[in-house]
């Protein structure tokens, strides 16, 4: 089993770690927010919420089992050596967990408050339909072989579409509304900086162990953060510089812009007028 070559690259490995833990998991908090005080989901793209569901419920798994499983940690070790520490931390545990309560709850929230005309497509319940259909064959065919780093891989595999392919509704959505009104920034900027430390942190081990295993040895965890970070700059660009003018997300303005009104339902429509 593998140890921290130097004391001063482990305790910055498990501060950047707790810090990328934090941020990420702070970044919920305002999208929550913004539907409580607008008692309004719209302008939130559904469908990325729901993958975002599948992908933090995929990657709880994997955390999970990597962690604690000493089974599995064995078999990672003999399939990637025995000097390689474990690529998974606490903190990707804590943030996994945290993660699938926040989005299941922000799914509470579509379904409790104002949607106006938005509603989950089709494809992205097929996407999720597929993606649980395919790691349940996974589990059957694992288990006759106590195959369970293959399998654990298996939900890792469906982390990482999951990552690549959730964004791009809300991109799509702002795209169209040429708006990122409904959608909250400081989300994204916590988001951010999460998959930067989250990034480091990976670093710092590989450069402790010169070893650079646990980047691929841990795709998932490499993924979520470069994928992260290409997907949140774009959101930057396109909420101060493609559409800075109908960004109305501060407390004195709650509601959607007016501007906004055509996209919504008639009802919205008189409650925006009406305010």
């Amino acid at each position: 089993m593998s140890s921290w070559n130097s004391v001063h690259l482990e305790v910055l490995y498990y501060v950047l770690g707790w810090v990328a833990f934090f941020s990420w998991s702070i970044s919920f908090y305002p999208q929550v927010y913004l539907n409580f005080r607008r008692k309004s989901v719209v302008g939130l793209n559904f469908d990325f919420v729901l993958l975002n569901l599948t992908k933090h419920s995929s990657y709880l798994i994997y955390n999970a089992s990597l962690f604690f499983s000493s089974t599995v940690q064995r078999q990672y070790r003999q399939k990637y050596g025995h000097n390689e520490m474990i690529p998974v931390a606490a903190n990707d545990v804590a943030f996994s967990t945290h993660a699938v309560l926040l989005t299941a709850f922000t799914l509470f929230q579509i379904v409790i408050y104002d949607r106006g005309n938005q509603k989950i497509s089709k494809i992205a319940i097929a996407i999720v339909s597929v993606a649980w259909l395919s790691v349940a064959v996974c589990v059957f065919v694992a288990i006759p072989k106590l195959s369970w780093l293959w399998l654990i891989s298996c939900f890792n595999t469906v982390q990482i579409v999951m990552t690549i392919i959730k964004y791009i509704p809300q991109t799509i959505l702002n795209f169209q509304r040429k708006s990122t009104t409904g959608f909250s920034i400081g989300n994204i900027l916590l988001d951010f900086f999460g998959g930067v430390t989250n990034y480091s942190q990976m670093a710092v081990q590989s450069i402790d162990q010169n070893s650079w295993v646990n980047f691929y040895g841990n795709i998932g965890k490499t993924m979520i953060s470069l994928v992260s970070i290409f997907f949140d700059v774009l959101f930057m660009i396109q909420h101060y510089v493609l559409y800075p003018a109908k960004n109305t997300d501060s407390p004195s303005n709650p509601t959607l812009l007016e501007e906004d009104a055509p996209q919504l339902t008639d009802e919205r429509k008189a409650y925006i007028v009406d305010v």
